[in-house]
């Protein structure tokens, strides 16, 4: 949970502004995207397998690991 103080002298568009922030930082934005739709369990499996291989592919290219 995200929580902001509102500190002394401190303008509602500068609390906003940090409040985004802190928002976008905790992942809350970024959870609520995947979470939008449901997604069937293979196409998650496909996605972090197309992930994996391109990592794979990428280190092998750039030589990281050896």
């Amino acid at each position: 949970m995200v929580k902001l103080t509102v500190r002394e002298r401190e303008s509602i568009q500068e609390a906003v502004r940090r409040f985004r922030k802190l928002v976008e930082r905790s992942g809350i934005k970024k959870e609520m995207r995947r979470r939008e739709f449901f997604e069937k369990p293979s196409e998650t499996n496909r996605r972090a397998r197309l992930r994996a291989e391109r990592r794979t592919k990428r280190n092998r290219l750039l030589g990281v690991g050896n």
